[in-house]
């Protein structure tokens, strides 16, 4: 892997192996983010926070503390905290903050235990409690980092709380556009992609899976050795340009935030109608569509493994614009055994598609080639896209 290929995930890769003055930094600067981003909901929503019960949104107002209550649940509440991976999940805890205000914060924010449809009903305390709350959790955060070892186990959790939080600042990027509000970091655009075009990848061995040192997800562990055959992928994501002429030929039916006017394409973005960029990747697509628009193309989506090989070895595979949909199910790698949060991968081991590469919205912390994203085929709220293999 040539330098240059290794500085377009640098961030990434700092992140994993971040020292303590340096997740202290990343630490307030995604809890900046975090509280941008709910102020951007209280003053388009009002001070109910209503939002549709949908199974691709959840109430902000729950959003924010639950973001709060998983990093006091793994560092300031865990006593084994400081032994990373092998730490006991089911220690006992020290009791939440909230308990002196009589709530029980576990019944309320634990996302393995609180079921989705539930979190409307909920008696959650207002927004200036939660955020009080996660002030109080961030200062007790950074004073138990002051103190931790410079070790990949004793920095885990601090790690796994900054990742955890980027992945809702994320995610409370696709409610705002579901919901057409402006997010208060409305992603800024990349700068323009390489001219179109495909790249040809000689057969050989692809290295899959993380076994240095460092943080990593446990889907990613379990390192290992897989034969792909020579491929032909196109250098980037598929453009509107190219998708587009499927749709006109009634090949499917108009994209989500899209619309056709006498003008021509429009797109919503956070609530405003705008005239679509042909040259941008096509976006907000479902896995089904992806692969239907492939097999209309006579092309087909990659592999992960022929996805990751390309990112990785390749200097003209330009990626990061959208998350792209593979042809590979999210599955375990070999010898798999899920970390303390164990809901984290092992129970969407069904079948659904991963994703490759990064969204508009994705902290550049979060942009790795070997991050394996997952969400079911159907979902369209993500920033997905995709790019096709030749057959």
């Amino acid at each position: 892997m040539s330098d240059g290929l290794a500085g377009r995930w640098a961030a990434a890769d700092q992140a994993r192996r971040a020292d303590r003055a340096t997740l202290a930094r990343a630490l307030v600067e995604a809890r900046d983010r975090t509280l941008r981003q709910f102020a951007a909901f209280e003053s388009a929503l009002g001070p109910g926070l209503r939002v549709p019960c949908t199974p691709d949104l959840n109430p902000p107002l729950w959003e924010l503390g639950h973001v709060g209550w998983f990093a006091d649940w793994w560092i300031a509440r865990h006593a084994q905290r400081d032994r990373g991976t092998g730490a006991d999940p089911d220690a006992p805890r020290s009791p939440a903050r909230q308990a002196m205000r009589g709530l029980d914060a576990d019944a309320l924010y634990n996302s393995s235990t609180v079921a989705h449809d539930t979190r409307w009903h909920l008696a959650l305390p207002d927004a200036d409690a939660v955020r009080a709350d996660l002030a109080a959790g961030l200062r007790d955060t950074l004073a138990l980092l002051k103190q931790a070892d410079e070790t990949d186990e004793a920095l885990y959790f601090f790690r796994l709380a900054l990742f955890h939080e980027d992945m809702h600042a994320e995610a409370a990027v696709y409610m705002a556009q579901t919901l057409g509000i402006d997010p208060g970091d409305t992603p800024r655009a990349l700068l323009p992609p390489p001219p179109a075009g495909s790249l040809v990848v000689p057969a050989g061995e692809v290295r899959l899976g993380h076994d240095g040192a460092g943080f990593a997800f446990d889907n990613e562990l379990g390192a290992h050795t897989v034969r792909v055959d020579a491929f032909e992928i196109d250098a980037r994501a598929v453009r509107w340009s190219q998708y587009l002429p499927w749709v006109e030929a009634g090949g499917i039916a108009t994209p989500r935030h899209l619309r056709h006017t006498p003008l021509g394409w429009e797109q919503q973005r956070f609530g405003q109608w705008q005239a679509l960029d042909l040259q941008a990747p096509a976006c907000h697509l479902s896995a089904d569509e992806a692969r239907a628009w492939c097999h209309w193309a006579g092309r087909r989506l990659p592999t992960e493994a022929e996805w990751e090989h390309a990112a990785r070895t390749l200097t003209g595979f330009f990626w990061g614009e959208v998350w792209e949909w593979t042809a590979s199910a999210f599955a375990p790698y070999p010898g798999f055994a899920p970390h303390p949060y164990r809901d984290y991968s092992q129970p969407w081991f069904d079948g659904r598609p991963v994703l490759k590469g990064a969204g508009p919205g994705t902290a550049p912390r979060m942009r790795h080639p070997g991050y394996r994203n997952f969400f079911t085929a159907g979902r369209t709220d993500i920033h997905a896209g995709f790019r096709s293999v030749a057959p």
